[in-house]
């Protein structure tokens, strides 16, 4: 059956997907970016993701306005609902992208340009983190409008999430470098991807128990439902995930884990989906509840069958153009 909500919650899902994979190891950067010892360790730090960073930014630009057009309904009551975390991270984004430009140009003020890299990079990591936990813990609709309070996205789970995100993104930085860059900064990051692994873990877990609390739903979906007993091969997949994780890293590889540690961040994205399906808005609003009407969404969707090739080709190349190491003296123009 052709379900255009079923395709839109597809590509919106796959939009903020991409973001949190593509984003997270630049935001991991500016987490990390303290343990640059010199001015020259920061600028290849930040060198290493100087030519990307803003395309990655697209897929958030793509999420959020899908959602917009193809479900208004979800669009007006979780924007609504964590207005105030989601106008801290776009703040703190604005003056992350600030910071990439003065930085390189300053002289007296580059260590408070250094602190709003750092600054913004943390801070927009953790309300990310925030909002996904108050997503998952549900949230207070009445007549197709938000009717929670300003403070109803702040709770102790929320902020175990915002940590959570944050280790996780430090993970990501922390194997980037190891693959873009050598030397010194090279061998102090590899000595950080087990540690930082081992805290990622330990909060996803953390995650994944408090998830377990927030709705019966959820409960019932992995431990009272006969029908959901396949859901139980996501912690094997993310448990093989961690072991090969730590094998790649004691063998001192340098691609391989990166891309585990992204096949951990995918995981932990399919349990969210599977814990939380069909709801958008938990635990009441269902994405075919909130969905656009079917014209529109097929308009949509012939737009979107055109642009995404587009931006996956350009990102694909800016990759391709800009791999290799980054090395000292490399400049950032």
């Amino acid at each position: 059956m052709f379900d255009l909500p079923t395709i839109w919650a597809g590509v919106i899902c796959f939009a903020l997907l991409a973001y949190v994979v593509l984003d997270g190891f630049d935001l991991g950067i500016g987490i990390l970016f303290p343990l640059g010892k010199s001015k020259e360790e920061r600028d290849r730090m930040m060198n290493t993701v100087a030519p990307v960073w803003d395309g990655n930014e697209t897929w958030l630009v793509m999420g959020g306005g899908g959602l917009f057009a193809a479900f208004p309904v979800a669009y007006s009551v979780l924007l609504t609902a964590f207005y105030a975390p989601l106008i801290l991270m776009l703040l703190a984004l604005v003056l992350r992208g600030v910071a990439f430009e003065f930085r390189f140009r300053a002289e007296r003020s580059r260590p408070l340009w250094d602190a709003a890299f750092i600054g913004g990079s943390t801070l927009a990591a953790f309300c990310q983190g925030i909002m996904i936990g108050a997503f998952v813990q549900g949230v207070a609709v009445e007549g197709r409008a938000y009717a929670g309070g300003w403070f109803d996205w702040l709770s102790p789970f929320t902020i175990l999430c915002g940590f959570a995100l944050v280790a996780g993104y430090a993970l990501l930085g922390a194997c980037w470098l190891v693959i873009k860059t050598d030397g010194a900064l090279q061998a102090r990051m590899r000595v950080l991807q087990l540690p930082l692994g081992a805290l990622a873990m330990l909060a996803v877990a953390a995650v994944s128990g408090g998830t377990l609390l927030q709705h019966d739903l959820i409960y019932d979906r992995w431990f009272a439902s006969p029908e959901t007993r396949w859901i139980w091969i996501i912690p094997v997949v993310s448990a093989l995930f961690s072991a090969w994780f730590v094998v790649s890293v004691r063998r001192k590889r340098e691609v391989v884990p990166f891309l585990v540690a992204l096949g951990l961040f995918v995981v932990s994205f399919a349990g969210l989906a599977a814990s939380l399906y069909p709801y958008m808005i938990p635990p009441e609003v269902t994405f075919r509840d909130a969905a656009n009407a079917d014209g529109s969404l097929a308009f949509m969707l012939a737009g979107a069958i055109f642009l995404l090739p587009v931006i996956l080709g350009y990102t694909g190349y800016n990759y391709w153009i800009f791999r290799g190491k980054v090395r000292e003296g490399d400049a950032y123009h």
